[in-house]
């Protein structure tokens, strides 16, 4: 089962994807860590190899990346947003795809891999 995790931590809003080879039967919020928060994104279903299947992923994980940055009060709408284009950045990265980096990089004008190294 595909499945990705789009999390967001606290310190330095870096945004960190992780991926786990099972996964719940519906997307999870996890809280576990006090400093993080995780949506699992599901692409099981997908096709995420032609462009409508790796759009539709990507809008799954904007979605998630908002939830999991929701956690999190941010002094400025800014840094909400940055740590929303960190983690949608990170798990286009760890998804690995060239459908899905492609509509990344229409919508950011940048590669997803080039922010992520930039933020470490």
């Amino acid at each position: 089962m595909n499945t990705s995790t789009v999390s967001a931590g606290l310190p330095g809003l870096i945004a960190t994807a992780i991926f786990g080879a099972l996964a719940s039967s519906f997307s999870a919020v996890s809280a576990a860590d006090p400093n993080s928060a995780s949506v699992t994104v599901k692409y099981a279903d997908l096709d995420i190899a032609a462009p409508p299947g790796a759009l539709v992923l990507y809008e799954r994980i904007r979605v998630a990346a908002h939830s999991a940055c929701s956690y999190f009060w941010f002094k400025t709408a800014a840094y909400e947003a940055r740590c929303v284009q960190n983690a949608i950045a990170e798990a286009v990265t760890k998804v690995n795809q060239p459908a899905l980096s492609a509509v990344y990089n229409a919508k950011y004008k940048t590669a997803a891999s080039t922010l992520v190294s930039q933020s470490r």
